[in-house]
């Protein structure tokens, strides 16, 4: 039977003292598989965070929880993984700091997603933005059109900065409200102006079918103009 603070259990766990050389290894490992983990999943999933401090707190986090909870896990190995992971922040962010290309690397870029009113169809794919999550979005500061914005940006941490049109330069745009926007159809009941239901391309279109030039698909909805509410 096992005693309470039994020294050697407590700090080792009864491992030799060169598997503390595994544990750098290992965490070296997992460190770097966070990174590349989150990196890819996109900004939108660390929102608040960047996905480098998201690996640094999971990495922590998981260091801690485990001596403890479990028996089976020593102290100094997990002193070991914690001083591991301070080591690789720091080296990291130093190198952020020294390294343009590693810098865009870690934390990403500023991505373009709308320019004139319109979607950036390519940033989108690139993001893998779920639409219907970017519309609300959208609506929750009062946009009820793409013609009301004038560029938005998905920023390195997931967070969106919209800039807007003044109210006299407002255009024709995509309804990005519920009700007006699925309304979209391949066919088009009567001449006006109607914006692609997938890129946000605005068109003075006869009634029947069209093809949007730019991205190509089929759907129209009829576009609106109104002025931003404040």
């Amino acid at each position: 039977m096992k005693e309470i603070f039994e020294w050697e259990r407590f700090l080792m766990n009864e491992l030799p003292f060169k598997f503390l050389a595994e544990v750098i290894v290992r965490s070296t490992i997992m460190f770097v598989f966070l990174l590349i983990a989150l990196r890819v999943t996109g900004k939108r999933g660390v929102r608040q965070l960047s996905v480098f401090e998201t690996v640094i707190i999971i990495s922590l986090g998981s260091a801690a929880g485990d001596p403890m909870f479990y028996e089976d896990v020593g102290i100094i190995p997990a002193l070991v993984v914690f001083t591991t992971i301070i080591f690789l922040y720091r080296f990291v962010t130093w190198l952020t700091g020294k390294n343009v290309w590693f810098e865009r690397l870690i934390e990403g870029k500023t991505v373009c997603l709308i320019h004139e009113g319109r979607f950036s169809i390519s940033a989108f794919k690139k993001e893998t933005l779920a639409q219907d999550e970017f519309f609300s979005e959208l609506r929750a500061r009062s946009i009820e059109h793409l013609g009301q914005v004038r560029s938005a940006y998905l920023e390195p941490s997931g967070e969106v900065s919209v800039f807007f049109y003044k109210d006299e330069d407002v255009k024709y745009g995509l309804p990005l409200l519920p009700h007006l926007y699925h309304e979209k159809s391949k066919k088009i009941f009567k001449n006006g102006l109607h914006a692609c239901a997938f890129c946000g391309n605005v068109l003075d279109l006869p009634a029947g079918s069209a093809v949007c030039p730019i991205c190509s698909r089929e759907e129209w909805v009829a576009a609106i103009r109104t002025m931003r509410l404040s």
